[in-house]
């Protein structure tokens, strides 16, 4: 790879003089390593193997890369040219993210550089064997080769040339190799801001060629692809082959909206030659048979940087405003992880300091969360998982309904039921009738007997039977504290990753909160263990009115189901709870003694039935305190009330000096973080406020010629017309909304979905002639000009109305 000798005007062509500030100051910005961050405008040269890609390249930029008819690119390569007041060359290599990490250290540490153009093909073979073309046998490598020449007459640019795709494997080339290439060339084709250009052969019938249909699957409506059709002398004039191609170089076939482009580069085998030798041999080509009819701006290198430098300074103005917006993303997200690492903390008074400053934090975001208030951005989205474990109030509230719910179905040993059919019975509980609880209680009893008078019981056993009957309390209670300290210690290690940066929110949790933690948890235990104790050691005790009113309910429902009996066996219905029509004489007498006969003959069973009334009455009375309890006395009373308090201002002042250190202390890999982050965001400021500076600007002509149609065809729809259904047309409207900054202009959209400033005058103007060669096309053309501004205007009234 050397440079050719050239005059200097050879690529001021492709950075006009009224362009060059924004397209210098663009790839400064890469200069400056923003590429890292975000995707900038650049062109691509992309095509099928060995159809003069290369040639294309070196025709624009007067760099010559290697075009043998045996060699091809084998890695893509990055030609940055840069305007400096001496001549120098640089290679470096930017390995590929698939390398592993000592491969990426090993090519990344790659980078020479040279104070003259000689020795830079030794230069060039020295990289390919670092990445191992040469020496380990690879054909292809998807590490970027980048070579930066600089001197006064070389502009700030940037071109990538790609290796060839390949149609299929040879015995030089494997199948991995036409995988690993495509590949290759499909990532740089996706990049939104890359201006594609796609290089056809005219040796080969186009729609064989592998590029155009890799292209169109990038760029679906041919926004952003400029076709270059090489080698034309390989055509037999007059061939029908030949105007196949001139077809497609009218756009008439393959469409795209940039159009096509036709060269005629040198023969390689020819030898050496100069780039005013090889202008010469391409005007004299294109002045002969039917090229000859084809409008001069489709033809030839010079016309091409035109193109180059119009399309591409329109890429770089449309994609501005969505650029400065994803720079402003990429900014704040390191100013969020700046904030999270804190100011540099060498000493322990700097380390201190911080805990201090991230304890407060900590304090509010917990005081926020116990209370219910929920604005601070932290708590994020309620719908998302985080964002309800950072909700502890309602984490709280929800787990004591379930707990409350759960002991109300589950809480209780046995439950008494007269149905044969249990299924609605919760697992775990005992299902009994009354007959059968009554005789366990008798069983109970007559363990238990001491001078209770016949038909009375002894009190103490309601609290054997409560005992029975609350055993599963304590593995409720249990399963709830444990789900409730759980949902703290989420909420907890939410909170510390939010206030802190990594490796400090990891230490501050085993340092502080994990042993705070366990702490609360033994307090939880021992405070649900106390409140157990009454009901399974103790005697019953309450003077709730409540149980005197359930001891009543229960025996009048008893009473009154037993009386109802009683009345249906007497009046021989099955149910008497609607209204019965009784036509026939009854002896009351016998209901009378029927009802007076109720009473319980056993004196024994009487007493264990009244006792097991008593003890529902007791245990539902105690059950709702003890829920109660649980949930004032342990719950929010040890643990909610607690959390702000584990890691307070107050706490992090009574540190000892070596537990600051180890929580605070930056380690080597945050202070290297924090180096990265500042330079980052440094790089990413500065590229903000050099793109703000052009928006605005009027920043070229209103006809710039970057869009072709068709002069010989009267059909509108052969042609791409873009509309405001195609991609970007919202990204449109946004910049209309950030550009119309004052009433004294109007916006147009752009067709690659940006737009520029023009002026009242400009809209109602004349459309220019795009093909001034046909006189009848003129017409055509203006008349059709002069139809579309009218409908840009109309739309443009809309969106000033809109803004207004």
């Amino acid at each position: 790879m050397v440079l050719k000798s050239f005059q200097a005007d050879a690529l001021n062509r492709l950075c006009s003089k009224d362009q060059l500030d924004l397209l210098d100051s663009v790839d400064s910005l890469r200069s400056k390593g923003i590429s890292h961050y975000v995707s900038l405008p650049q062109i691509i040269v992309c095509g099928d193997q060995s159809s003069g890609k290369s040639s294309v390249l070196e025709a624009i930029s007067g760099v010559s890369f290697p075009i043998k008819s045996n060699l091809c690119t084998r890695f893509p390569t990055e030609l940055v040219l840069r305007k400096t007041s001496h001549v120098g060359v640089s290679v470096s290599i930017v390995p590929h993210h698939s390398r592993s990490e000592s491969e990426q250290l090993s090519l990344g540490s790659f980078h020479e550089k040279l104070d003259s153009f000689e020795g830079l093909l030794t230069l060039i073979d020295n990289a390919k064997a670092a990445m191992g073309i040469s020496t380990h046998g690879r054909a292809f490598s998807k590490d970027l080769l980048r070579v930066e020449v600089s001197g006064p007459d070389r502009p700030h640019l940037t071109i990538v040339d790609l290796p060839g795709l390949i149609h299929s494997e040879t015995k030089q080339q494997s199948a991995s190799d036409v995988e690993l290439v495509q590949d290759v060339v499909q990532s740089y084709m996706k990049e939104p801001r890359s201006i594609i250009l796609a290089v056809v052969s005219a040796k080969n019938d186009y729609a064989n060629q592998i590029v155009l249909k890799l292209a169109r699957a990038a760029d679906k409506k041919g926004l952003r692809t400029l076709g270059v059709i090489t080698k034309p002398d390989t055509l037999i004039a007059g061939s029908e082959s030949e105007a196949m191609y001139v077809s497609l170089a009218r756009n008439q076939d393959v469409e795209f909206r940039l159009g096509w482009h036709v060269l005629r580069n040198l023969d390689s085998e020819t030898g050496a030659w100069s780039m005013a030798e090889r202008a010469v041999e391409e005007d004299k080509f294109f002045s002969q048979g039917i090229w000859a009819e084809l409008p001069r701006s489709l033809l030839g290198v010079d016309t091409l940087r035109d193109r180059l430098s119009r399309v591409l300074l329109r890429q770089i103005a449309a994609e501005l405003p969505s650029l400065i917006d994803e720079i402003e993303i990429k900014s704040n997200t390191c100013r969020d992880r700046l904030d999270k690492l804190g100011e540099p903390r060498a000493t322990v008074d700097e380390q201190r300091l911080y805990l201090l400053h991230i304890s407060q934090s900590f304090q509010s975001l917990a005081k926020a969360a116990v209370d219910g208030t929920y604005n601070d951005p932290f708590f994020g989205d309620a719908k998302s998982t985080p964002g309800y474990q950072k909700r502890i109030r309602a984490v709280i509230q929800n787990l004591n309904l379930d707990f409350a719910e759960q002991i109300a179905r589950r809480g209780h040993r046995r439950e008494v039921t007269d149905s044969k059919n249990t299924g609605h019975i919760p697992r775990g509980v005992t299902p009994i009738t009354r007959d059968e609880f009554i005789e366990h209680i008798q069983h109970l009893m007559r363990r238990t007997k001491g001078r209770e008078l016949p038909g009375t019981f002894n009190p103490m056993i309601v609290a054997d039977l409560f005992l029975e009957q609350s055993a599963p309390w304590k593995a409720i209670t249990q399963s709830h504290i444990d789900k409730i300290w759980k949902a703290a210690k989420e909420f907890l290690g939410l909170t510390a990753t939010y206030v802190a940066d990594a490796a400090t929110s990891k230490a501050l949790f085993q340092k502080i909160f994990e042993p705070a933690l366990n702490q609360l948890l033994g307090t939880l235990n021992a405070n649900t263990a106390e409140l157990l104790a009454p009901h399974q050691k103790g005697h019953p005790i309450t003077y709730n009115h409540y149980f005197t009113e359930t001891l009543q309910n229960v025996r009048s429902e008893r009473s009154r189901n037993e009386y109802s009996k009683i009345v249906e066996d007497f009046f021989d219905f099955s149910l008497i709870e609607s209204p019965i029509y009784i036509n026939q004489t009854k002896d009351l007498r016998q209901l009378v003694t029927a009802l007076v006969q109720r009473t319980e003959p056993d004196m024994n069973r009487f007493a264990c039935s009244e006792a097991l009334d008593c003890m529902e009455a007791y245990y539902k009375v105690a059950l709702k305190r003890f829920v109660d309890d649980i949930a004032i006395e342990v719950v929010e009373a040890k643990l909610i009330s607690s959390l702000g308090d584990i890691f307070s201002p107050v706490a992090v002042s009574a540190m000892p000096v070596d537990l600051v250190t180890c929580i605070a202390g930056e380690s080597e890999e945050n202070r290297a973080q924090r180096e990265q982050l500042t330079k980052q965001l440094d790089v990413l400021v500065k590229g903000s406020d050099t793109c703000r500076r052009f928006i605005g600007l009027r920043l070229y002509d209103v006809d710039d010629g970057t869009v072709q149609s068709d002069p010989q065809s009267n059909d509108d729809s052969a042609k791409y017309e873009y509309t405001d259904s195609d991609e970007a047309s919202d990204d449109s409207i946004q910049g209309d909304a950030r550009s119309l900054t004052d009433g004294s202009v109007s916006r147009k959209s752009l067709p690659s979905g940006g737009s520029e400033i023009i002026s009242e005058e400009e809209i109602t103007a004349p459309a220019p002639t795009l093909m001034p060669e046909a006189e009848t096309m003129e017409s055509i053309g203006n008349e059709r000009g002069i139809s579309k501004r009218k409908s840009k205007k109309s739309k443009l009234s809309a969106k000033l109305a809109f803004f207004e």
